[in-house]
């Protein structure tokens, strides 16, 4: 395994889809090319946030040339999953030594790059820092195993030990990853659903709203944050069967093939309520996805 920190920026003039895509210049070709089949960390700025952080972990499966643009390539990405909270980095001192000095201080020349080869054990710190935070409203359908294992995840930012085989056995456990991907949703929509705009929490203290993937798991779909969206059960049943879908603006969409005027039980204005940070937002390659795939106009 060859891990690495890819530079990213959601504003920037790359082609990147974030879990997905990402594009880079052939000067870092022979780095990305060591990377395939091997987990990387997202890392850059964030808007409305100052400094740099790690966000987020993809595999990466391929590499092949941009035919639009010479010398640019693209990374095509899989099994992307948000970190629990942007990880600043210098948080603990800094994970990456060679970034990082002892005294502190920044080596500019390392900084610049867009792609870094990391050691596996700085890898492992990182990702166990980035995947460390209980979800302050856990379902009761979460399983004792996936449970422990959240636990058990070191709580420091320092680099550790221990190779990273346990941290991706457990970014792979599907209990693991739907149990981190409906925090983070539940998170970032503040348990409120986006489309009828109501925040219900049950009688002991657990948000109802779910977690809806746009694009499915089982048909390619990555845990993202910009891949999903809060929506109450009702709701959420009628976007999975395509009764209902979203436009790049999100505005929502009704099929014409309800049978029934739904508009009672969706915001006035027929706006969904999503994220202010744009990194949160759902993108529109995913928006794009459902209505080709899913809904039924």
């Amino acid at each position: 395994m060859v891990n690495a920190v890819f530079y990213h920026k959601d504003d920037s003039i790359y082609k990147d889809v974030r879990g997905k895509l990402y594009h880079f210049s052939g000067s870092y070709l022979s780095r990305v090319v060591q990377t395939i089949g091997s987990l990387i960390i997202y890392y850059g700025p964030l808007v409305g946030m100052r400094g740099r952080y790690y966000s987020g972990i993809a595999r990466v499966v391929s590499v092949e040339p941009d035919p639009d643009l010479a010398n640019h390539h693209y990374a095509h990405l899989e099994d992307y999953i948000d970190f629990d909270r942007p990880l600043d980095y210098l948080e603990g001192g800094g994970f990456e030594r060679q970034l990082v000095r002892a005294d502190g201080s920044v080596n500019g020349g390392r900084s610049v790059q867009a792609v870094r080869l990391i050691d596996e054990r700085e890898f492992a710190a990182i990702v166990a820092a980035g995947l460390s935070e209980p979800d302050e409203w856990p379902d009761r359908v979460d399983s004792p195993k996936a449970l422990s294992e959240f636990d058990e995840l070191p709580q420091t930012g320092y680099v550790v030990d221990d190779a990273p085989r346990p941290i991706l056995t457990q970014t792979i456990n599907r209990p693991f990853r739907d149990a981190k991907f409906r925090q983070h949703i539940r998170k970032v929509y503040d348990r409120r659903c986006a489309f009828t705009g109501l925040q219900l929490i049950n009688g002991g203290g657990r948000p109802e709203v779910e977690a809806a993937h746009i694009i499915p798991v089982e048909r390619g779909g990555n845990d993202s944050i910009q891949n999903g969206i809060a929506l109450s059960g009702t709701v959420h049943w009628m976007f999975d069967r395509g009764l209902l879908s979203l436009g790049d603006d999100f505005r929502i969409l009704c099929s014409r093939q309800l049978n029934a005027d739904i508009s009672h039980l969706l915001v006035p204005d027929m706006i969904a309520r999503v994220p202010r940070a744009a990194h949160h937002q759902p993108h529109p390659h995913y928006l794009v996805w459902h209505r080709d795939n899913i809904f039924k106009q």
